[in-house]
């Protein structure tokens, strides 16, 4: 339960995290930061379970019988990521306590960042691909909020669409990727994919599937060519910065690759995609970082150089390289949150991050100043410090496999490393020379606290860097111990290993750092430069912005050719398409096959002819009479009810029965605000419109007919399988009850239908938010008194009077009763469900119904005010009623949504028959009856609010003297 706690604890800190009010500071940044704290002792005490290459893994099934389980595994590669996840997420919530300003939504910001840390631990807990994917876009989601978390600002909003949009694409790619090894292998199930590397690399799809995961590692990770979107990251609030570069987003593109390094690393394919694309990275954000006017700009792009490092490493292919790859991803993690960190804290002293207006804040921020040369100097690779060791690593593994067909790998790591020297000195330049004039605040030290989380990293800086063997060997020798098992290599992490061509080249890049730093300096003037040379003529920001407006115009110009503001032609065009394509898919059946395959029922024939007369009618009517077209409509679908009834389907006649009365009266609803009838227009000959009526009826005939064709065809002359005698033999046996179709619905093909509850939530959901806008005022009049027919305005006065003098005959009071008769008759058909026709979808209809006749008696303030029913209340408990009954069975050790029965002997009532199956139908009824009220009372509230403009005058004429309009 340790592995289930500690991922379940973010998100449910999260949900509880928004639900605070923005007042309370302290409490949102308390919780926070024990839920941190508590994730970081969840992993410290399972260290001893993975140590010497053990594993901890916690299974819960979900659909055994194709190997996608829900597998949570930790290992010590995952263990790392965690730590790194928890820990600086940890210091990131004491700095964000002090850095975020009390006017910021508070609240909203930890409920993010609890969220991208619960996603992150996914990642690293993940033990099936599938798994991995999915977090891995959650990932992607919540960074685009966190990103966005300043909306009002126009850079935060294209800094987070455009993070989004490429970490999201790479994600599609990596589920590509995925379900090709998957398929390679036979299981996504992580153990079996990593010991299956030969099987991979053998396989012709190699090739496509390691390009797929590549695209999607290197495009979390912003790798050349996707580095361009990690710069306008920048536009998050620091401490969003400082996770999401340090331990989070970027890191999980590199644990990518080293989580499945020993499937797809070894080719030469893999060297020159990893490789190159870390080369290429490498070089470009370390030169770029260099030019940067903007603090969290410069280190945006170093993070790019040290994870394109990091790349490289992997990409070289050999153990080592995969040793120092871990071991620069730890020293990365610490100096890059410090960084970021102080950075913040300059912008948050003195309300600026132009390095071309600070200058000399070493004086009036020495601490501050102190702390960020000894980050800065981490990452630049000094000695006495942790950046030193593995860049001294980068270096030996560069110069090991370079040799004489691969020098430029050697070069290219002395050239980054000159220039990791250079942005390192321009990072620090704004702590000397003389006090900066005119800034925008006083500088001076950040608060104690807010400062700790740097010294703390710092600290750690010095202590990796000095005892390196007595701090992190054991941690590093578990992470390597995960990837590569038994072949992990002998290393030894110390300061001294004698003079050699690494520590050459870590002195040459030291000195080589210093003079490009003085000679750009004096002669390019870096404090004025506001572009960097070259590259700026490759700009991937506007590359993509380009692509992304050249996308918007190809899709505008499409809509211009296949779409039109009404929806006769689109009809026509789905109707000829309908009349041509199945057609040549299916065949078409001899007259002799249709012969054989037909028995005939007069009286069925009669009633198919009854509503094939109300469907031609009503689209006859429809032209000049809406309301009757709508009501012959109705006729047709209780045709098709009689059809179901006649079929032996009673559970589909009732239902078909009940949606119908339902959606009648929504559309009804909406039916007087469709817009008017466009008439021909003159001069237009008759001959033209009746010919473009006869086409539309050719071609709707053509397009039924070919439809119903294809199906009998189908159905009737090509049998499938009778699943369905299945289902009754096992129905009683399997499902606990005797009918088949609501055990169908409940247990068999249960997560159907917790998805169809889900895509009508979404969908009522999104009624009400698009007709929010048409709130009523708070003295709404009944909906009796706005439905079509309803009385001349001046009637409104008097709502008794128009329920007894107007459209309704029978008395208010009867039909008030009969809601609980309604209610009566739901519960009937939702007990009996299991074993009789009815069951919660049906239920759920039928008192919607009784609660639809309320609503037209007294309209919506009065069935909120007097019966309390809340629509979004109503959806929320039985979406979550739906999903807690299903989670249920892991409880027992059973897969998602398994159905349990049990027989309780109650006094005087003897046995009784209770399936857990029945409080997932009872979700099913209170998610129908909330959806089904929640477009209802939109389409009610449109209806009272959206009067047409003769209605208002008429208003306003009966208005009296004096009485403004709200």
């Amino acid at each position: 339960m340790t592995l289930v706690l500690l991922l379940v604890l973010p998100f449910v800190a999260s949900a509880i995290a928004a639900a605070l009010p923005a007042n309370a500071r302290n409490l949102e940044a308390w919780g926070a930061g024990v839920v941190a704290l508590a994730c970081l002792g969840l992993l410290a005490s399972a260290y001893p379970q993975v140590q010497g290459g053990g594993v901890i893994e916690h299974r819960i099934p979900w659909l055994p019988r194709l190997g996608a389980d829900l597998v949570l595994r930790l290992d010590g590669l995952g263990w790392l990521l965690g730590l790194l996840v928890t820990g600086i997420g940890l210091l990131v919530v004491l700095y964000a306590r002090y850095y975020m300003s009390p006017q910021d939504p508070v609240p909203r910001f930890f409920a993010f960042l609890l969220a991208f840390m619960g996603s992150m631990l996914g990642i690293a807990l993940s033990g099936n691909l599938i798994q991995l994917v999915l977090f891995w876009e959650l990932t992607s989601l919540t960074s685009f909020l966190l990103i966005g978390y300043w909306h009002r600002r126009a850079d935060a909003r294209r800094g987070a669409r455009m993070a989004l949009t490429v970490t999201a694409a790479g994600g599609l790619c990596l589920l590509a990727g995925v379900l090709l090894i998957g398929g390679i292998v036979g299981s996504y199930d992580l153990d079996r994919v990593l010991a299956s590397g030969e099987l991979v690399r053998g396989s012709p799809h190699y090739l496509a599937a390691l390009v797929l995961v590549a695209v999607g590692a290197l495009t979390k990770s912003a790798q050349f060519p996707f580095h361009f979107w990690l710069p306008h990251a920048m536009a998050a609030p620091t401490p969003v910065s400082a996770y999401l570069h340090s331990a989070t987003m970027v890191k999980a593109g590199v644990f990518l690759l080293m989580r499945l390094w020993p499937v797809l690393s070894g080719t030469p394919e893999w060297s020159w995609i990893i490789g190159g694309a870390g080369v290429a990275t490498m070089l470009v954000g370390s030169f770029a970082a260099i030019f940067q006017r903007d603090l969290k700009g410069l280190l945006a792009y170093s993070t790019i150089s040290h994870l394109g490092l990091i790349t490289v490493l992997l990409g070289i292919g050999t153990p080592l390289g995969l040793v120092a790859g871990v071991f620069h991803m730890m020293n990365h993690a610490t100096f890059k949150a410090s960084l970021f960190m102080a950075a913040g804290a300059v912008d948050h002293e003195t309300g600026t991050r132009d390095m071309q207006q600070l200058t000399g804040l070493g004086r009036v921020m020495p601490i501050t100043a102190t702390l960020a040369i000894v980050a800065s100097a981490a990452m630049a690779g000094v000695p006495l410090l942790n950046g030193f060791l593995s860049k001294e690593m980068f270096f030996a593994e560069t110069a090991l496999v370079g040799g004489d067909e691969h020098w430029y790998l050697s070069y290219a790591a002395l050239m980054m490393g000159t220039f990791s020297v250079a942005y390192s000195l321009r990072f620090i330049s704004v702590f000397f020379g003389p006090p900066a004039p005119d800034l925008p605040r006083t500088p001076h030290e950040p608060p104690r606290l807010m400062r700790f989380p740097i010294e703390f990293l710092v600290l750690l800086c010095l202590i990796v860097g000095i005892f390196p063997g007595w701090s992190v060997n054991e941690v590093l020798v578990n992470s390597v111990q995960a990837v590569l098992g038994a072949a992990t290599p002998q290393f030894n992490l110390s300061l001294w290993h004698g003079v050699n061509l690494p520590l050459v080249m870590s002195v040459v890049a030291l000195v080589g750092g210093i003079a490009l730093y003085v000679l750009l300096r004096l002669r390019f003037s870096l404090k004025e430069r506001e572009r960097t040379p070259v590259l700026h003529r490759f700009a991937g920001a506007q590359l993509f912005e380009s692509l992304l407006l050249r996308l918007f115009s190809v899709s505008r110009w499409t809509l211009r050719q296949v779409s039109t503001e009404r929806t006769q032609p689109q009809l026509l065009l789905v109707m000829a398409f309908f009349a041509v394509l199945p057609l040549l898919a299916a065949g078409v059946p001899s007259l002799a096959q249709v012969r054989e395959s037909v028995s005939g029922d007069p009286l069925i024939a009669a009633l198919w002819l009854i509503g094939s007369a109300c469907a031609v009618a009503a689209a006859w009517t429809a032209k000049f009479h809406r309301l009757a077209a709508l009501i012959l409509v109705g006729g047709t679908g209780l045709v098709t009810s009689m059809t179901f009834l006649w079929l032996s389907a009673p559970d589909l006649a009732l239902t078909q029965l009940m949606v119908e009365t339902v959606t009648m009266v929504l559309i009804l609803l909406g039916l007087r605000w469709l817009p008017p009838r466009r008439e021909p227009l003159r001069g237009t000959a008759p001959a033209r419109v009746v010919a473009r009526r006869a086409r539309d009826l050719l071609v709707a005939a053509a397009g039924g007919s070919v439809l119903a064709l294809v199906t009998f065809t189908l159905l009737m002359l090509e049998p499938p399988p009778r699943i369905g005698e299945y289902f009754l033999r096992h129905a009683l046996t399997g499902g606990g009850g005797s009918n088949a179709v609501n055990v169908l619905l409940v247990d068999f093909r249960g997560f159907d239908t917790l998805g169809e509850i889900c895509v009508l939530s979404i969908v009522a959901l999104t009624v009400y938010a698009l007709l929010r806008r048409f709130r009523p005022a708070p003295d709404s009049l009944p909906l009796a008194q706005q439905l079509p027919g309803s009385p001349d305005p001046a009637a409104r006065q008097s709502p008794r009077r128009q329920v007894s003098e107007g459209w309704l005959v029978v008395p208010a009071v009867y039909l008030r009763l009969l809601l609980p008769f309604m209610g009566l008759v739901a519960a009937y058909f939702f007990m009996r469900g299991h074993n009789l026709p009815g069951g919660g979808f049906v239920a759920g209809l039928v008192f919607s119904v009784g609660l639809i006749v309320q609503y037209l008696l007294g309209g919506t303030e009065w069935v909120e005010s007097r019966l309390r029913i809340r629509p979004h209340g109503w959806t929320a408990a039985g979406l979550l009623l739906a999903v807690t009954t299903g989670a249920g069975s892991w409880a027992f050790g059973y897969p998602f949504l398994t159905s349990h029965t049990a027989h309780l002997e109650l006094p005087l009532i003897g046995e009784l028959h209770v399936p857990s199956a029945f409080f997932f139908d009872l979700g099913v009824f209170l998610a129908v009856v909330g959806t089904t009220l929640l477009m209802l009372v939109a389409l009610a509230h449109q209806s009272i609010r959206a009067k047409p403009a003769h209605a208002h005058a008429q208003d306003a004429q009966a208005r009296p003297p004096g009485r403004e309009a709200h």
